[in-house]
Order: structure tokens, then sequence, then C-alpha cells
């Protein structure tokens, strides 16, 4: 589970160890002191911060910025346009390198020529993005990653409620730090810096927690109904 930019340097201490997705459109040159830290890293572009900011990401500035990752990131992931121009996404992926995504808003036949390119320039990864609400989606997902050959990393973009899916590599969560936020309101006798290390805590713990084999074979048998 990667855990999104961290937004301050408070928030970037507690990180240590961890896997953060670093994004383009937010990253500031105080993490360079920082990302030495950090677990796994994954890059991003920040089409997602562009896609609520309406702050357009410079592409052409993304690909000179991202290949200062190499031998560091885990990937590299490709600028989508998360609004649902499939078209625009596959030039981007052209002109701009990283992995590909495909989105529920995507016509099925793409995921075809997107396979090729995560294998060629993804270094073996490719996303899967659900249009908000994501809430419901199990069975696309699911028919989805039914189509992806085995060898392919799949990385859930949110997708932290799918995370059961053993198809499913990777995630990220992008509201950690507002869970922080959530406990302070709860809690107004922890500082912020603790309400901070409860939820990386949290995180940390929650990829080793046993699932219940029935509970879960019971999930399986939902999710394919």
């Amino acid at each position: 589970m990667y855990l999104s930019s961290p937004g301050n340097q408070m928030h970037a201490s507690y990180l240590a160890d961890v896997p953060v997705l670093l994004s383009f459109a937010l990253y500031a040159p105080w993490l360079d002191s920082y990302q030495q830290s950090f677990g796994k890293v994954l890059i991003d572009s920040g089409a997602f911060t562009e896609m609520n900011s309406g702050k357009k990401v410079d592409g052409a500035a993304y690909k000179d910025w991202h290949p200062r990752w190499a031998g560091r990131a885990e990937a590299v992931a490709g600028l989508d346009d998360i609004r649902g121009d499939w078209r625009k996404s596959l030039r981007n992926y052209e002109r701009y390198g990283g992995f590909p995504t495909f989105h529920d808003s995507d016509p099925p036949e793409l995921l075809d020529d997107l396979i090729p390119l995560a294998r060629s320039q993804g270094r073996g990864w490719i996303g899967l993005g659900l249009v908000p609400p994501r809430t419901g989606k199990e069975n696309w997902i699911r028919s989805a990653c039914d189509r992806i050959p085995p060898g392919l990393h799949v990385h859930g973009w949110a997708l932290r409620e799918y995370a059961h899916i053993s198809r499913i590599d990777s995630a990220d969560s992008t509201n950690w730090f507002r869970d922080a936020w959530q406990y302070r309101n709860a809690m107004p006798f922890l500082t912020p810096a603790e309400c901070v290390e409860i939820v990386v805590k949290r995180y940390k713990r929650w990829s080793r927690v046993v699932r219940d084999p029935q509970e879960f074979a019971g999930s399986l048998l939902e999710g394919l109904a």
C-alpha cells in the first residue's frame, strides 16, 4: 500500500520505511531530503491532482523529470486523462512514457492495446482506475484482472477497498493524512503528529492481517455472483 505524497515535513518524517507514491504535480524540493528514508517509491504524474485542481500537468516536463528516479522507483506511471478521454491518455503514454492505466470508462477493447505498452515501457506494470464513486465495482475489477496476463504487476489507483483481490499487486491511499485529522477531531487530546503516527501504524499493520479463509471465500463468491 503506497501512501500518497506527504504534504509537509512532519508527514514525511513518519513515512520512514513506508511505500510512498510521489506525485510530480505535488513534488517540492524539500522532499529530496526525505525520499531516501521512504521504503518503496512509486512515481505518479499527478493526473488526479489535475482533475481536482484544474491545474494542467506539463507532460513534457514530467517526461524530463521522471528519469531521475531510475534505479530508485519501482515504476513510473503514465499521464492518463482521468476524465475519460482515452485517446488523450494513449497519446500521453506514447509521448511521455510510463505505464498505462485501464479505466472503467475506457472502451473494453483498449486493454488489448495497453498490455503491450505495459510490457515495453511500463516495466511490467499496468494500472486500474475507477471513475468516482469507486464503490460497488468489484465485478468490473475482477473482469479486467482476468484479462491481464500473468507476469504483469497490477496497481489499483485508490483501490484499497479492493486490495483483497489477489490479482491486485499494489494500491495506494490518497486520503491517509485526512484520516489523521479525523482522529484529531475524535481525540483532541492527541497532537497532530500523534494522529499521523497512528494512521501510518494502521497502514503498516493492515497488510499483515491474517484473513479468515471462510470470509475470503465468501467475498470471492459474492464478487463472482
